[in-house]
C-alpha cells in the first residue's frame, strides 16, 4: 500500500485527524498510535527495535525506543559492561583492564589524545600513565559517573551506546574537601557480542563539553 495523504472530513473517512478536523497526515500501514507532540491520531508503521522517526503533518516525530525481550536482556548486559569499565578505572586506574574482561582484543580506544588499537595498546597506555604519576605526585583518585545511557542495535550482535560522563579526579587519597568535576563529556561506544556470548566494548571515543580551567 502506498502513502496516502488527506484531510479528516465526514466525506473522507480514509483520512483521520484530530477532533477539530483539518489535520493533514500521511497514512501508512500499521497500528494506530497517538502522537503526544501534536495530539493527533495517525496510522503508523510499528515501532522499530530502536528509536527512529515518523512523519506526521509534515513534521518528524521521534519514536520511543522499543526492544524485543532478547534486546532488553542485551541492553542490561551492555550497561553492566560499561559500568564495570568505569569501575575498573575508578578502583584500579585502568591497570586491571584485561582482567575486567570488558574490552575486546581488537578494541579501538581514544585516550590520551590519540587512538590506541587493540587491548595491548590500551594496557600499555594505562601502565605508562600510572608509572608517570607514581614518579610524581602519585596516582589519582577518580570517579566516572555515567548517566543518560542510550543503546541502539545495528544487528543482533552489535550495538552503539551513547551517554554523558561526569568525571572527577584528584591526586591523593580520599576524602577530599573539594568536589568540582574535572570534565563533562559526551561518550560514544560500540559493543559486540563475541563468540563466547559475552558483550565487550569494541570502540571508545569521547568529547569534552565542559572542563575545569
Amino acid at each position: 500500500m502506498g502513502v496516502r495523504a488527506g484531510i479528516a472530513t465526514p466525506d473522507n473517512p480514509e483520512a483521520r485527524g484530530n477532533l477539530s478536523g483539518g489535520t493533514r497526515i500521511k497514512r501508512r500501514p500499521g497500528v494506530e498510535r497517538a502522537c503526544r507532540a501534536c495530539k493527533c491520531l495517525a496510522l503508523r508503521r510499528p515501532l522499530p527495535s530502536f528509536a527512529g522517526q515518523t512523519e506526521i503533518n509534515g513534521k518528524r516525530h521521534r519514536d520511543v525506543a522499543k526492544f524485543t525481550p532478547q534486546q532488553a536482556a542485551d541492553v542490561l548486559a551492555i550497561k553492566q559492561v560499561i559500568y564495570e569499565w568505569g569501575d575498573e578505572l575508578d578502583i584500579h586506574n585502568g591497570l586491571e583492564m584485561r582482567n575486567a574482561n570488558v574490552l575486546a582484543e581488537d578494541v579501538a580506544y581514544n585516550v590520551g589524545g590519540e587512538w590506541r588499537e587493540g587491548l595491548k595498546a590500551v594496557e600499555a597506555f594505562y601502565k605508562g600513565r600510572a608509572e608517570a604519576l607514581r614518579a610524581g605526585a602519585g596516582l589519582m583518585t577518580m570517579r566516572h559517573i555515567i548517566s543518560s545511557l542510550r543503546v541502539s542495535f545495528d544487528d543482533a550482535d552489535n550495538a552503539k551506546v551513547g551517554y554523558l560522563l561526569l568525571f572527577f579526579a584528584a591526586q591523593g587519597e580520599a576524602p577530599f574537601n573539594t568536589c568540582d568535576p574535572l570534565a563533562v563529556a559526551d561518550v560514544k561506544m560500540e559493543c559486540r557480542r563475541d563468540s563466547d556470548g559475552e558483550w565487550r566494548i569494541t570502540r571508545f571515543d569521547s568529547g569534552q563539553i565542559f572542563r575545569r580551567g
